[in-house]
């Protein structure tokens, strides 16, 4: 009798660790794309235009945001060539009026290393300071690892201070201050599988860091693990994306992020697309990316998931910006994908940056280097009309 109580009781808890997580508040139904709330009082603006007729650059990726000196500083991966491939550069602007007008474009790292492509990143204010953690690698997305930067706010320039990550860890959210006194920071680990990753840094010595590679449902299939996560106390949630479904991972620690159950489908819909999470002023957890529930993997409308204050299940969803958007500023086209979200909270506002491939309209190449040929752009929402009850 007691072995039988033993393998049901393990027949149970194999069952109930199979069931997806609840990300999502089964008691709200989740509305389809075009019954979606649009969040009201948003503002919106261009950062960069696809120019390749003028600039000669393709592929454009992972906006970053980050408020610093009074200025609102953005970075993306650039490439006159196909996307991760060994001629991409990390670039960025700066606007001293919220994002409505942007200095002249200029470039952090160009990878001038032979066979090195430096891509996009995350920013850190810190101390007065403005840090900046970019993904790198050789060849074609070969030996990824984290490279680390310092503006040197009088010459404007990026100062390096070389690989601070190894192991095939790429930055993907702006790293988060926990309780115990360390950074953390969401990311992918490239190679063995692609599983979701987060580092932890060595307290606020920003060139240590550890990495943690979150382990894989054994039942999951492809996964491209781009993550963000949410940060209540020693609990860190790690929300990913999927790839054979259009579906949220999700993983929890319990320990600041040293150890992880691992990433298993939960209950929400997701496009297969870079997540950007956190938590507000408001102590709403937010989740950016496009969720609705007849949205598969399509990369509109890009939609905010906001739980109530203090919960931790999303309850309602807001559109940012649908795909067609006749009244711009900003690309309009039923098939433009709007992706790759990042969001910067500053006085009352949320500043959401992202990408629009426009529909692929007038871009120029053919196959593989014309995935991700966008312009770079700005939502700015009113933190106010994010609130529920």
């Amino acid at each position: 009798m007691k072995a039988m109580a033993i393998l049901t009781t393990l027949a149970f808890a194999a069952l109930h660790a199979a069931e997806p997580a609840p990300l999502w508040d089964l008691r709200v139904p989740l509305p389809k794309a075009t019954e979606l709330p649009a969040v009201q009082g948003t503002e919106f603006h261009v950062i960069k235009r696809y120019e390749f007729n003028k600039d000669g650059y393709r592929f454009l990726h992972g906006v970053a945001l980050a408020w610093h000196k009074g200025k609102l500083h953005a970075s993306f991966g650039h490439n006159k060539g196909g996307e991760n491939t060994d001629t991409e550069e990390a670039r960025f602007f700066t606007s001293a009026d919220g994002g409505r007008t942007w200095n002249p474009i200029a470039t952090m790292d160009r990878g001038d290393e032979p066979g090195i492509g430096v891509s996009h990143g995350v920013f850190l204010p810190l101390n007065g300071r403005l840090w900046a953690f970019h993904g790198a690698y050789t060849g074609t997305m070969q030996n990824v690892h984290t490279r680390a930067y310092l503006l040197d706010d009088d010459l404007g320039q990026w100062l390096s201070k070389g690989t601070v990550i190894a192991g095939g860890f790429w930055p993907l959210g702006e790293p988060v201050r926990m309780a115990d006194g360390n950074w953390i920071m969401a990311g992918l680990r490239a190679g063995g599988g692609n599983p979701a990753a987060v580092a932890i840094s060595h307290g606020d010595d920003l060139t240590k860091w550890d990495l943690v590679v979150i382990p894989l449902a054994n039942d999951l299939g492809e996964v491209w693990g781009e993550s963000a996560i949410v940060v209540d106390g020693k609990r860190v949630t790690n929300i990913a994306r999927w790839g054979a479904e259009a579906r949220a991972l999700v993983a929890a620690s319990e320990d600041y992020g040293r150890t992880w159950t691992p990433s298993r489908a939960s209950n929400l819909p997701m496009t297969t697309s870079k997540p950007c999470a956190g938590r507000l002023s408001t102590d709403q957890r937010f989740l950016i990316c496009s969720m609705s529930s007849d949205g598969g993997k399509r990369r509109s409308p890009l939609t905010i998931a906001i739980s109530k204050p203090g919960e931790r299940q999303f309850s309602k969803v807001f559109v940012i910006r649908h795909a067609e958007f006749p009244n711009g500023p900003g690309e309009s086209h039923p098939k433009a994908a709007l992706a790759y979200p990042c969001a910067s909270e500053h006085d009352g506002k949320l500043y959401v940056g992202y990408s629009n491939n426009g529909g692929n309209v007038g871009r120029v190449g053919a196959g593989r280097e014309l995935w991700n040929n966008n312009s770079a752009e700005l939502a700015v929402i009113p933190i106010e009309q994010l609130r529920i009850e």
